[in-house]
Order: C-alpha cells, then structure tokens, then sequence
C-alpha cells in the first residue's frame, strides 16, 4: 500500500482532473463534518448528501421537501438569514444526531471545510469519510481491501491544516503500519503519524490546543462536540461516498 497525506484545501482543490481516480480516499474533518456523518449513519440516517453552498442545499430542499438540511458556517448552524428565508433543521453538532430526530433521513448537508474535501474527492475508485469515531472499523475496511494507493484528506480549517485531522491521519496510519500493510510512505504521511506517535499521550490536550478545538471549547453550546469527537471507536461502521454523492453505511 502506498500512501500520501494532504491537509488543507490548498492540496485538495486545486488537484488535477483525475488524480484520484486510482486512489482509495478517507476524509477526516474530525471537528466536525465526518464526526457527524459516521454519528449520524450509526443513528439510522439513510445517506448524507454533501454539497458545496447553502444556496444549493435549499434547492434540495426545494425539490425534495422531506430532506433534513443540516451544516454551519463559522462553526453555527445557518439560520434563516444566511439560507435565503430557510432554517436549517440541524448544525454540525454530532449531539444533534439521535435517532428520534434522523432515523431514515435524507440529509443534505453543507460545511466550510468538510463538505468541500469531501466533494473534491469525488471520482476517486473510493471515497469514505472517517473519525477517530469510526477509526477502528475504517482500518479494518482497509486491511481487507488492501488498496494499492490511499490517500488520506484532512478537510482543514479555513484555507489550513488542522491539527486534529493530521493526528487522525497518523492514527490510521499507526493502526496499518502496525498490520504491515504500508509498503511506500510519502513524506507528508511520515509527518503525520510522527505527529500522532508524540501526541498519543496526550490527544485530548493537543486538540483542545488547536484552532478548531479551542474555538469551540470557549462555546458554552459546543464545547461539549469536543470530548464528543475525540472518543475513540464508538461505532462499528464505515462510511462510503456513493459515485451519486451520497454517503451511506458501508456494506
């Protein structure tokens, strides 16, 4: 398996047409974007379906009136103001997700950074989206499949890395360089499990620390999305982008 790491949208979008089209992706946008996907599958949503900008969500919403719409923009869920007269019906808390409110629902769902590398990987032979929610299940999904390249996405910040999908990267890579399955490392995914083998000890602390996580600590409304996102191997299930878009339980 020979893998590389890319961490901000820098890398991701401004790729060449079909780069990835023989690449196995995983997209991380632990703080919160595919913590919410794998919470919210876990909890009976039927699919996720990204996209880039709120106005194209409110179409969805337009031509398919029982989809959820769901995201945020500077980290708070979009409201009226920002959805051309429409209240979205969920943020980007993975708290939000139970099952009484989600359970087969279509959700369409627009972030600043998670939905656009989750979109800009859309062609790859296959695109999951992982958290260290799901990471377990994610590595085993790879270990059987053994893939002869991968790639994996950190969604970023803004236009930079985050720190929390760097050390998720290094923590998969950890798992399957412990398995024997990596045979070619790129330099950006040596710095990445580097990062996540120093932080180990100490991931609570290290996230709490970045931009992301001290952002929302200081938010009395989603400090708690934190301690939530940082829990390790919560859910049995691995998430796959459809070739429609949609992204759904694994088989």
């Amino acid at each position: 398996m020979n893998v590389d790491v890319l961490l901000s949208p820098a890398e991701y979008e401004t790729a060449s047409p079909g780069r990835f089209a023989d690449h196995v992706c995983v997209v991380f946008d632990v703080l919160r974007a595919t913590s919410v996907v794998v919470t919210g599958l876990a909890h009976g949503v039927r699919s996720f379906i990204p996209v880039l900008t709120i106005e194209e969500a409110v179409q969805w919403r337009r031509q398919q009136p029982d989809v959820l719409l769901a995201g945020e923009r500077d980290g708070l869920r979009i409201g009226a103001a920002l959805g051309g007269g429409v209240d979205f019906d969920l943020g980007n808390s993975p708290r939000e997700y139970q099952p009484a409110r989600v359970a087969g629902k279509d959700i369409v769902t627009t972030t600043t950074n998670g939905t656009r590398a989750l979109r800009a990987c859309l062609g790859a032979q296959t695109v999951l989206a992982a958290a260290l929610l799901n990471l377990g299940a994610t590595a085993q999904w790879l270990q059987r499949r053994r893939p002869s390249r991968l790639l994996l996405v950190g969604a970023g910040t803004g236009h930079h890395c985050a720190l929390e999908d760097a050390l998720a990267a290094g923590a998969l890579l950890e798992l399957l360089a412990s398995a024997s399955e990596i045979t070619e490392w790129s330099d950006a995914a040596q710095v990445a499990r580097a990062a996540y083998r120093q932080a180990a000890g100490h991931l609570h602390e290290a996230i709490a620390g970045s931009r992301n996580g001290s952002r929302l600590l200081a938010n009395p409304d989603l400090c708690a999305d934190v301690e939530f996102c940082l829990r390790r191997d919560v859910f049995a299930i691995v998430a796959q982008m459809q070739s429609d878009g949609r992204i759904t339980r694994a088989v």
